[in-house]
């Protein structure tokens, strides 16, 4: 197997107009990958059949749930058999020199492990994202979000992570971080998993690298909002109170799961600051959210279980590399 095996995992949720477009625009990369699967979210089948007539070098996987983004692309990740993995939304569309491109990236340093190219909106103007950053409110900060594109990131560089919609990564690099068997953690379903997936990969010692010429294009939301917020900014006020849930939810999940003591205390002002404002919005604005969030909980005692678990590999790690 060459040392550039790539593999390509889309989630994919029903959109047949999406995902079309995608499917076509890996049609015309200039990288030969090894496999495209489609992970298919939409309980729909016709949805199904007609991917696989169209497209029948896909490999198409469907069942009779919905196993949302992070569950599908543990599936496919599980399976995969390039050394690199594209995961996918289907509300992207790559430039036809994406891959090659970002392959560069993971040439500059055997510790990167995670690509990011330059995300435009399907607008071709605006930016979506540059790299994927911590924030200090703890929340998941897209680099020129929503700015128009000048120029003004067109230096290629270290980043700390990668945009869920377009995420590339070194297989060896998810291997090593999993936890409990899991690449993404399903607990989150949907939002930071991307933040918390890098957040784990930096505490074992991995980087992410941004390089600009690699191209993406992305409809802001298509996915999980409503299509009147589409692209729009402050997505919270177009998702249902489900959606809403996870993007509170899974905040906290990834504070408990990888955050050092000491940072934690350090940046704490502003993380009150941030659930101060939060939670008078839902007071507010989405009050119902509140029952859903006393009902269903956050499921802590897992979090600090996956922590405990991310301390042992960071220290076994540790005693191989010294070895």
């Amino acid at each position: 197997m060459s040392s550039k095996t790539v593999s390509i995992i889309i989630a994919a949720a029903g959109k047949w107009d999406y995902l079309k477009t995608l499917l076509e625009s890996l049609r015309q990369q200039t990288y030969h990958f090894t496999e495209v699967m489609v992970m298919d979210n939409s309980l729909n089948q016709d949805f199904s059949l007609a991917v696989a007539k169209a497209y029948p070098e896909v490999k198409l996987y469907s069942g009779t749930k919905n196993l949302f983004y992070c569950q599908a692309i543990n599936k496919g990740i599980e399976v995969a058999k390039g050394n690199f993995i594209l995961c996918l939304n289907d509300d992207v569309i790559l430039d036809k020199k994406f891959i090659e491109e970002a392959l560069r990236g993971f040439r500059i340093n055997a510790r990167i492990g995670m690509v990011s190219g330059k995300i435009l909106r399907f607008d071709r103007m605006t930016i979506d994202s540059t790299g994927l950053f911590l924030s200090p409110f703890r929340t998941a900060k897209e680099r020129g979000y929503g700015i128009k594109d000048r120029g003004q990131f067109d230096k290629e560089g270290y980043i700390f992570g990668v945009n869920g919609a377009v995420s590339f990564y070194h297989k060896e690099m998810l291997e090593q971080i999993k936890l409990d068997g899991e690449y993404f953690d399903s607990d989150f379903r949907f939002f930071y998993e991307d933040l918390d997936l890098a957040w784990r990969a930096h505490n074992l010692g991995w980087k992410g690298y941004y390089i600009p010429q690699a191209l993406a294009y992305h409809a802001r939301g298509a996915t999980a909002r409503q299509e009147r917020g589409i692209n729009k900014k402050f997505a919270r006020r177009y998702l249902t109170n489900e959606l809403h849930f996870d993007l509170v939810k899974n905040r906290y999940l990834t504070m408990i799961k990888n955050e050092d003591v000491l940072e934690f205390l350090v940046f704490l002002p502003f993380s009150i600051m941030y659930d101060v404002l939060v939670l008078t919005y839902i007071l507010l604005f989405r009050w119902k959210l509140l029952t859903l969030i006393f009902l269903k909980g956050i499921p802590v005692q897992s979090a600090f279980k996956k922590r405990l678990a991310l301390k042992r590999t960071k220290v076994r790690n540790a005693v191989c590399r010294t070895a």
